[in-house]
């Protein structure tokens, strides 16, 4: 990733993180029947950000795919884990954070397709 470009992504990453640990800490509280639920949104929202510092330390083109491929897989499952809470919780509270998920998923995918192509 370009400095700039990749440190964007990590800060990018790193607040959707803390945004969906806030709601899990609020729905904790709220309603016990979510709890597992919000816990695996928020671990997997964590993953994304954690690969993204691992991928800007690659030690080759492949650990540095592997590592993007990771986290585009993380916020896919992120995105997932918002859906299902929307479902049960204020939807309103959880869209903004399944469309930050939607993006970082586009730009996650471009970047791994793009590495690929890449001699």
């Amino acid at each position: 990733m370009e400095d700039g470009k990749g440190a964007d992504l990590r800060e990018r990453a790193f607040e959707f993180a803390c945004r969906v640990l806030s709601v899990h800490r609020y729905l904790w509280k709220r309603d016990p029947s979510l709890r597992d639920t919000s816990r695996q949104a928020s671990s997997a929202a964590g993953s994304i950000g954690a690969n993204l510092e691992e991928a800007d330390a690659a030690q080759s083109r492949a650990d540095f795919i592997s590592k993007c491929s990771i986290a585009l897989k993380e916020a896919r499952e992120s995105r997932y884990w918002l859906r299902v809470l929307a479902e049960f919780t204020e939807s309103r509270r959880l869209q903004p954070l399944i469309a930050e998920a939607t993006e970082l998923i586009a730009i996650l995918t471009t970047i791994v397709r793009k590495s690929r192509e890449r001699p």
